[in-house]
């Protein structure tokens, strides 16, 4: 796919606004630096040779297109709609985070800086965004929760192989939302030669565009390829929703086929109830609100103080929700539901058991999302899913939830080995 996308029927304002989201809420000493990479962010959607050398990375090094898979036995299952996969973990790296981060960096060497900083949660992004300083021969810096990093242990691993340090974040929830404010505070520190690639569709103006412009190569591919196997477009399109940046990706593809109904699935946690999750736009949750450059739907008190989240998936278990996500659940045009930690770890299994996949815990979201729904609709109906991610990296949580013997044996042995 050589032709720079045109897609964004949600594009922002010139401030950077969806409708009343978005924006750029940023210390003075970011003005300037933002300002450079918007510019450069907009020299670079305008050089088509630009988008061509990234699908072309995207091709040779990525392994883009990713496949669509058909799930007969699925599809058998719950005896409704077609059911088909969207296969991202079979992308570079394990998930959909290589397509944002390849491009960043392609704009890291047009601006001519050599060092990158970023965030990361369920781990995912960071190992994209190290692998992608390796490549490009650029110094890495990984902000990280100290909760995250226990439960992500292989991606960390991976990270500093890979050459990046990684740090860890022992204030506030220990999570992703602090790994970001730690991101901030070095790139305020180190803006003449550093960038932040920032791994979601979240923060100040570019960086909602900019990620969304990179991750639509899912959406487009998506689109093209149900015509083919499929014959038609989907009646349903599910993705999960921390951030968004996969949502974001996918949605865009089907933004303008208004018989495409798009379905975001946010972190349900122990049920929307106990106020253990991070459903922010799934029944109402959360209130609009300025926090890390941005005006979005966070949770928050009446107060404006950021609430805690809880989530099974490292990677949704954030405060805040793209702002071009929050508009287009605004005006109706993506409907947005929540799955809780036992529906999706249920999800997982039988996606596992069924058909050989093994998504990750923040791509089961969107599974169980569209398996509660696929029995409701006809057999000629069809669902598209995004497997954003391969589950991998969740080999010490999802056996945990699974209540695995043979796996809690071989953790303790391990660890008496070591402690010796």
């Amino acid at each position: 796919m050589t032709t720079p996308p045109d897609f964004l029927a949600s594009s922002p304002s010139p401030e950077g606004y969806f409708g009343e989201f978005g924006g750029a809420f940023v210390p003075e000493v970011l003005h300037e630096t933002l300002a450079e990479l918007r510019a450069a962010f907009a020299e670079a959607k305008g050089d088509s040779s630009f988008w061509k050398s990234y699908a072309t990375v995207m091709g040779e090094y990525a392994g883009r297109p990713t496949p669509v898979t058909f799930c007969e036995r699925l599809t058998d299952r719950f005896g409704g709609a077609q059911i088909y996969v969207k296969r991202e973990d079979l992308n570079h790296t394990g998930a959909h985070k290589a397509n944002n981060v390849m491009g960043q960096g392609l704009l890291v060497q047009r601006m001519g800086k050599r060092r990158v900083i970023g965030e990361t949660g369920a781990g995912q992004h960071g190992v994209a965004t190290a692998t992608m300083a390796a490549r490009l021969g650029l110094e890495c810096t990984i902000y990280m929760g100290e909760e995250d990093i226990a439960r992500q242990h292989p991606n960390v691993f991976w990270m500093r192989q890979l050459g990046a340090e990684v740090v860890s974040v022992t204030e506030g929830t220990k999570t992703l939302k602090d790994a970001i404010n730690a991101a901030m505070r070095d790139w305020a520190d180190s803006m003449d030669d550093t960038h932040y690639v920032l791994g979601t569709v979240c923060g100040p103006h570019p960086f909602p565009e900019m990620v969304t412009y990179f991750q639509s190569i899912i959406g487009i591919e998506a689109r093209a390829q149900m015509l083919e196997v499929a014959g038609r477009l989907p009646n349903r399109v599910y993705a999960c929703v921390g951030g968004g940046s996969n949502a974001s990706g996918l949605f865009a593809g089907f933004l303008d086929d208004v018989s495409v109904e798009l379905v975001g699935v946010e972190a349900g946690g122990d049920g929307i109830d106990t106020g253990r999750h991070a459903a922010r736009l799934a029944g109402g949750q959360g209130q609009p609100g300025v926090a890390q450059g941005y005006k979005t739907v966070f949770l928050q008190n009446d107060e404006g103080l950021m609430q805690d989240t809880h989530s099974v998936a490292a990677g949704l278990d954030y405060v805040g929700v793209g702002p071009m996500l929050a508009d287009l659940h605004q005006s109706g045009r993506v409907r947005f539901e929540s799955a809780t930690d036992s529906e999706v770890v249920d999800a997982l299994r039988v996606t596992m058991e069924s058909e050989g996949l093994i998504p990750a815990l923040e791509s089961a979201h969107a599974f169980a999302g569209a398996f509660k729904e696929a029995a409701a609709l006809s057999a000629s109906d069809v669902m598209l899913i995004n497997q954003s991610g391969r589950g991998d990296k969740d080999i010490f949580t999802i056996a945990d939830a699974l209540d695995d013997e043979d796996w809690k044996a071989f953790i303790q042995r391990t660890a008496e080995r070591y402690a010796r």
